[in-house]
């Protein structure tokens, strides 16, 4: 059987935000042999009364979608000559376009902020919307320059129930092992809220028992994509505390932070839980929201 390999998609619209997702998709798709597919999402021919653009002929909307998309198959070649790239403009709102290319895409790559951003926004719509409903991984560049071009890195995994999280350990383990860099899984745990504070002892034995079974299932979780790619070093680290401000702590100076998402099948809207929320919008490098089905 012939295993397809999909490309890794780009949402562009000519923004500064989505040029950065470009450079990063570009190194991205080198370092795992994959083909770069870039598509901008134009509703122009919905503009019936569209002017047309000086010289040409055609609807000013028409060409300005095409001028964004030749931009930054250019910008990508000019990165890398030898990677394939191939760009499109797609008749559809930006989210859904995306939505529709995540059924062959290796992931989804977009910027933290769009053209039509309001200023100050921590975290565009359309990559918010994306995140939540994508089938395939999706993957907000955000964070300084120096984080994503920092060598040698580090790629940081946040881990909850192993059953669950088995998808993004395997995505985080493949990242690690194409960049070279060493892998940190952090779980978080928290005290159970009925402690009696007054009985110090007991708090301490609940307080190691939680600790323990943390570790344990963070071992159970890490086991057999560990077993896989033997060269990767692992770091794990079990946090008391609130998982969202954990990995907020371990993605500063990190190449890429990865997380799990749940997709509740015949549910609509968004899907994000806290942990991805925070992240998305205040991670200091690159997130990587990893589906998971129940």
């Amino acid at each position: 059987m012939v295993t397809v390999e999909y490309p890794l998609v780009v949402g562009v619209d000519g923004s500064d935000s989505s040029l950065e997702a470009v450079d990063w998709a570009v190194d991205e798709a080198a370092r795992l042999g994959l083909s770069l597919r870039l598509v901008h999402a134009s509703l122009w021919e919905r503009y019936e009364g569209g002017l047309p653009s000086f010289g040409t002929g055609r609807p000013a909307e028409e060409v300005l979608a095409e001028h964004i998309a030749a931009s930054a198959a250019e910008r990508a070649r000019l990165r890398d000559p030898e990677l394939k790239v191939s760009s499109e403009v797609v008749p559809d709102d930006a989210v859904s376009a995306l939505l529709h290319a995540a059924h062959e895409s290796s992931a989804l790559v977009t910027g933290s902020r769009g053209r039509g951003g309001i200023a100050g926004m921590l975290l565009g719509s359309v990559s918010l919307t994306v995140a939540a409903r994508a089938v395939c991984p999706v993957v907000v560049v955000r964070g300084g320059e120096p984080d994503r071009q920092g060598s040698p890195g580090r790629v940081v995994v946040g881990l909850g129930d192993s059953a669950e999280d088995s998808d993004a350990v395997r995505f985080a383990f493949r990242e690690a092992e194409a960049r070279g860099c060493g892998l940190h899984a952090v779980r978080a745990w928290r005290r159970p809220a009925h402690e009696h504070v007054d009985h110090p002892l007991i708090a301490d034995d609940a307080a190691g028992a939680g600790e323990e079974r943390a570790s344990a299932l963070l071992t159970d979780a890490l086991r057999d994509a560990a077993r896989d790619h033997p060269r990767v070093e692992v770091r794990r680290q079990v946090v008391e505390g609130p998982a969202h401000k954990a990995l907020l702590d371990a993605s500063s100076g990190a190449d890429l932070v990865v997380v799990g998402a749940r997709r509740r099948h015949g549910h609509v809207g968004l899907q994000l839980g806290r942990v991805s929320h925070a992240l998305l919008h205040h991670a200091g490098c690159p997130v990587a929201v990893v589906p998971r089905s129940d």
